[in-house]
C-alpha cells in the first residue's frame, strides 16, 4: 500500500476511533451535547437568549456550549466557532448566523458531519437546517411601522436607519416597517439607506451624520419620526440626538430592549418600542433541537413572538415580564 494511502486509512480509523470514543461516552452518561452560537455575546438581548438556552438545557438534561463573537459583525470569527464545534464533535448547534449567505457553507459542512443544525433569530439562504426558530421580523417591521403612523396622525418626514448589510432579521424588519407606512399616503420616508453598523459606537457616528442633514436654521429639525431596527441602532441614535439636541424633537421607535431604552421611554426620549422573547428563542432553539436528536418531529418555522411597548403599556405586568426576566437565576 502507498505510503499516502496508509495515511488517509490511518486518519479515517482516527476518525472513527475518535467518534465512536464520543459517542460510547455520551452513551454510558445518556446526555446530549448542543452548542448554542449567537452573534455577539455582549448585548443584553444575547444574554437573555443565554438565560433561555441554560433553562432548556436544565429541563432536558443536556449540556450546552455557549460561545460566539464578541462582535455582531465578525463573520470570520463566527465562522471559526462554528467549524471548532464541529472538530469537537457536539451533538447539534443552535445558530444565530451573522450573514444569511456567508455562514451557508459551515453550517453545509456540519451537515455533512451528521451534525443537525436549528437556526434561530435570523434566516439563511439554505436548506440545510432542520428549524428555524425566531421572531416573525416583518411582523415586528409593520408592528412599528403603523404605531409610528399613528404617532404622526399619518403625515410627516421619517426616516429609517438600518443595522447591517447581510442581516436577516433587522432587513425583514425594515422592509415590514416601510411596508406600513408605504399605507400612510401623506407621510414621506426622506431617508432609508443609511447603515448604522454593528455596533452603538458605529451607529451614534451613522446617526449623527444622517441627523445633521434635517437640522433648521433655529435649531430644530425637518423629520417627524425616526426608527431603528436592533437595541444597538436605537441607543447609538438616541446618543447622537442627545449631542445633537434633538431628544424629543420627534417621535422615536425602536426595536429590542434594554434598561437605558426603557429609561428613554419613561422621559419621552423614545416612544416605543417593539420587543421580541429572546429567553424565549434561546429555550426553544435548545427544546427543538434535544426533540429533534431524540426522533420527535419538529416544525420548520417556529414564531417566538412579538410585542410593542409603548408609555401606555409598559407597566403591565406581562410586559414587565419580557423587559425584565430573571437571567440572574440561570446565568450565575
Amino acid at each position: 500500500m502507498a505510503f499516502k494511502h496508509w495515511v488517509v486509512w490511518g486518519m479515517a480509523v482516527l476518525t472513527c476511533i475518535c467518534g465512536c470514543s464520543r459517542k460510547t461516552e455520551e452513551a454510558s452518561t445518556g446526555r446530549l451535547t448542543i452548542a448554542v452560537i449567537p452573534k455577539g455575546t455582549t448585548h443584553e438581548f444575547w444574554k437573555s437568549v443565554h438565560a433561555g438556552a441554560r433553562q432548556a438545557a436544565q429541563e432536558l438534561d443536556v449540556d450546552i456550549i455557549w460561545q460566539g463573537p464578541m462582535r455582531e459583525d465578525d463573520r470570520e470569527s463566527q465562522i471559526t466557532v462554528i467549524e471548532n464545534l464541529i472538530n469537537k464533535g457536539v451533538d447539534g448547534i443552535v445558530l444565530a448566523p451573522l450573514d444569511d449567505t456567508g455562514l451557508r457553507m459551515p453550517v453545509a459542512q456540519a451537515k455533512q458531519a451528521g451534525i443537525p443544525v436549528v437556526i434561530f433569530d435570523s434566516g439563511l439562504k439554505s436548506d440545510d437546517y432542520i428549524s428555524y426558530v425566531a421572531t416573525d421580523n416583518y411582523a415586528g417591521g409593520r408592528m412599528a411601522g403603523q404605531y409610528m403612523g399613528q404617532l404622526l396622525g399619518g403625515k410627516g418626514k421619517v426616516i429609517l436607519l438600518r443595522y447591517a448589510e447581510g442581516s436577516d432579521s433587522t432587513m425583514n424588519r425594515e422592509n415590514g416597517f416601510l411596508s406600513a407606512i408605504a399605507e400612510f399616503k401623506d407621510i414621506d420616508v426622506v431617508s432609508a439607506n443609511q447603515f448604522a453598523g454593528a455596533t452603538m459606537e458605529t451607529a451614534m457616528r451613522a446617526a449623527e451624520n444622517m441627523l445633521s442633514r434635517f437640522r433648521t436654521a433655529d435649531g430644530g429639525v425637518s423629520i417627524d419620526g425616526l426608527f431603528c431596527s436592533n437595541e444597538s441602532t436605537t441607543m447609538g441614535a438616541l446618543q447622537a440626538m442627545g449631542a445633537l439636541d434633538m431628544l424629543g424633537k420627534f417621535k422615536m421607535v425602536g426595536f429590542d430592549s434594554s434598561g437605558k431604552m426603557i429609561d428613554a421611554l419613561h422621559k419621552g426620549h423614545l416612544h416605543g418600542f417593539v420587543v421580541q422573547n429572546p429567553v424565549n428563542m434561546g429555550y426553544l432553539g435548545v427544546k427543538t433541537m434535544v426533540a429533534h436528536l431524540k426522533g420527535q418531529p419538529v416544525e420548520r418555522r417556529v414564531d417566538t413572538g412579538a410585542t410593542l411597548v409603548t408609555p401606555d403599556n409598559i407597566h403591565e405586568p406581562a410586559i414587565q415580564s419580557l423587559l425584565k426576566p430573571d437571567l440572574d437565576k440561570w446565568l450565575k
